[in-house]
């Protein structure tokens, strides 16, 4: 396992809609939809910039999008001093993030109920994630570009039961890292294994197509979620956390 390859991967998998490449961050912009898309990454060795004067052209060019400056910090932010900088400048923690990580080539689908795993169209699949999530679909204009936007092997998926869509999620096959996102199952129909058939489905897909190591990402607080993963054998390879202004932000 290699951890920055997998940051790597999941950063293309959620591609943000511009992004400038400042010093060795990673400045990504997209509406405001999700901070993933809408951080400083730090991922790379800097040139030895003055440090404060690189967060305050952060600040200025985030300011200029009308977003706040938002950090996402992992394992291999640099400087490694930068998460006190920020904490000193005011910046707050939010949203501490596990990333689970997978060996496709040792894993062994259990026996699932019977299911139905479906690959969908983009329109088709968000109007099924929104349905699910209580959002209406002009609220999530933003969410379609960047899923138009991935450049890898996208795929969506929802699962059926009797015929009738219970989950759906988003599947990210870069190389032979495969990538899961936006899992959701129907409000309507949770606690009955729905989740767990729809990432057992997903993985043997993947499998099929070649992957070999799965990773997704789970905030630490989602306890039901962690013990699902944990059941199919993801492991934490690394964790991340924003810094932030205020008190906002989305997902």
């Amino acid at each position: 396992m290699e951890t920055r390859r997998i940051e790597e991967a999941s950063l293309n998998a959620w591609p943000a809609l511009e992004q400038i490449l400042f010093d060795g961050w990673i400045l990504r912009f997209s509406q405001g939809y999700t901070k993933r898309a809408n951080s400083i990454n730090p991922l790379y060795p800097s040139l030895d910039l003055d440090i404060e004067g690189k967060i305050d052209a952060c600040e200025r060019l985030y300011a200029c999008h009308e977003l706040p400056a938002i950090f996402r910090l992992t394992p291999f932010a640099s400087p490694p001093g930068l998460d006190r900088v920020l904490e000193r400048r005011g910046y707050r923690l939010i949203d501490l993030t596990l990333v689970l990580y997978l060996d496709l080539t040792h894993w062994e689908r259990q026996p699932v109920h019977s299911a139905e795993l479906q690959e969908e169209e983009l329109d088709g699949w968000l109007d099924i994630f929104c349905r699910f999530r209580g959002s209406p679909p002009n609220a999530h204009q933003t969410h379609r570009a960047i899923l138009q936007a991935i450049p890898s092997g996208r795929v969506l998926h929802s699962l059926l039961v009797e015929g009738r869509v219970v989950a759906c999620g988003l599947g990210v096959l870069e190389g032979d890292y495969f990538g899961l996102f936006d899992l959701i199952t129907d409000p309507q129909s949770r606690r009955q294994g729905h989740g767990t058939q729809l990432v057992s489905n997903m993985l043997a897909w993947a499998r099929s197509k070649g992957a070999r190591h799965a990773y997704l990402q789970v905030m630490i607080t989602n306890a039901p979620a962690r013990r699902l993963y944990t059941k199919f054998g993801f492991q934490e390879a690394y964790r991340y956390w924003y810094r932030v202004p205020g008190t906002g932000g989305q997902g």
